[in-house]
């Protein structure tokens, strides 16, 4: 009984020295691995820098509007009739006074023709009542209806050719015509429409500014147009009217900007971009729009500073610490920044969506995509 009560706690003995042993095994291997943690090092990240530069900008502010035709008319009959002729076609350029339609006048000529005849008649029956008058071989009431039927007679053709001038439509001004609605042989009634006819040169860009921007609008001005249908392509012009109200809704002013359109490339309706330039420049601090990260809590740049543990031994190395700033306009590749950073500091440029707080960085510049303050990429 004593050997077998021996032999147990001898086993007991030796699994509680394998339990220790591999328990003081597996911390040393832990200790191990928080003292690798502690000292390992993250590879550097390569980014591309660029400096926090000074620059003069010339105050803009950007807006969207539509472009406006200066005249735009719908031609319509003012008489019922039967075209007889459509002397336009559709997208053609017209004068002011050029034949649009003409409406059939057969009856009103007819009548004419027998009013100019009444009217001559009128203008004889006159001159003889006049000359019986100075013989006193009639009475005054005589010369009176004889003068009254002349001007009657005289009214009567006057009504007639206005009805034929009527029923011929002319432009009313110099411009380009739509699509027409009407054919020959069709029957139209007061107030049908035939085509549009629309001024476009020169040519209105309609938009809006916040009230903020009233003081610094002025008729004049310096505005720059701006449509996608033409890319690479803009026009300059002025502003022409600024509106007398602003709008309780929006609190925005409406602007009108006058663009020349000689080329024709304006349609009305064209959305379209407009820049309008102020007469002080001020001076701001710009950075590559590609150098900040967007986020709802704020807009972030990383700032490259040396690293205070290896400064000695090895200088050029760097660190990347976000600093949040506030941005002001954007102009090309380039931002303003209103606040945040300081000129000749340097920020990274490209690469900044993969760093956090202190992480070491490289700097390689030689792939760096140009940055331009008027970039114009070439076509694809």
């Amino acid at each position: 009984m004593k050997s077998k009560g021996r032999v147990w706690i001898l086993s007991i003995v030796g699994i509680v020295v394998v339990v220790v042993s591999l328990v003081g095994i597996k911390v040393g291997q832990i200790r191990a691995m928080i003292q690798a943690g502690k000292s390992f090092v993250p590879p550097p990240e390569a980014v591309t820098s660029a400096k926090v530069e000074a620059a003069s900008w010339q105050s803009r502010r950007a807006a969207i509007g539509s472009l406006v035709a200066i005249h735009d008319v719908v031609l319509g009959a003012e008489l019922p009739g039967l075209i007889r002729e459509v002397a336009f076609a559709s997208g053609t350029t017209v004068k002011r006074g050029a034949v649009m339609v003409k409406l059939d006048t057969t009856n009103e000529e007819a009548q004419l023709a027998s009013a100019t005849a009444d009217m001559q008649l009128a203008k004889t029956t006159l001159e003889r009542a006049r000359a019986l008058r100075k013989g006193e071989a009639n009475t005054p009431v005589d010369l009176e209806v004889a003068e009254a039927r002349a001007k009657q007679t005289q009214a009567t053709v006057a009504n007639i050719s206005a009805t034929i001038t009527k029923k011929t439509i002319r432009a009313p001004f110099d411009g380009r015509v739509a699509m027409k609605q009407v054919e020959r042989g069709q029957v139209v009634s007061p107030g049908t429409p035939i085509a549009t006819l629309q001024s476009v040169d020169p040519i209105y860009a309609e938009f809006s500014l916040p009230q903020q921007a009233l003081a610094d609008l002025k008729t004049g001005q310096v505005a720059t147009l701006r449509v996608d249908s033409f890319p690479g392509k803009s026009w300059q012009g002025a502003i022409s009217t600024v509106n007398s109200e602003v709008d309780s809704a929006t609190r925005n002013i409406r602007v009108r900007a006058t663009f020349p359109n000689k080329d024709g490339l304006l349609r009305p309706g064209l959305f379209a971009n407009v820049e309008v330039d102020a007469s002080d420049r001020r001076q701001v601090l710009t950075i590559p729009a590609t150098s900040v990260v967007f986020a709802p809590y704020g807009d972030t740049v990383f700032v490259l500073g040396a690293n205070e543990q290896t400064k000695d031994s090895d200088p050029s190395a760097l660190v990347a610490q976000p600093r949040f700033v506030r941005l002001g306009e954007r102009r090309g590749d380039l931002v303003a920044v209103v606040s945040g950073l300081k000129q000749g500091e340097t920020v990274v440029s490209n690469g900044a969506f993969k760093l956090r707080k202190g992480v070491h960085v490289i700097v390689n510049n030689s792939l760096a995509p140009p940055v331009e303050l008027d970039p114009k990429p070439a076509d694809i």
